[in-house]
């Protein structure tokens, strides 16, 4: 966790605010995306710049994230 937060910055004048990585300009939804895609992880790194860390540090902001929200049931409708 602590990891996660040395190498994930949000900051509302860079990207409107959405999670990069530390010291770039790249979101982790582009990382998060790429590797949903099918990228391997070593074309990640290649293509955006990034270490491997930088990889782990994005996933483990999503579990953060995922993990943290509230799920809501709809009623269904008649």
């Amino acid at each position: 966790m602590a990891e996660t937060k040395m190498r994930i910055t949000i900051n509302p004048k860079i990207l409107a605010g959405k999670p990069i990585i530390n010291g770039t300009r790249v979101p982790i939804h582009a990382i998060l995306g790429s590797l949903a895609a099918g990228m391997e992880y070593k074309e990640v790194i290649k293509e955006y710049g990034i270490e491997f860390e930088d990889i782990l540090a994005c996933l483990n902001y999503a579990v953060d994230v995922v993990s943290s929200e509230e799920a809501y049931t709809l009623a269904k409708g008649k």
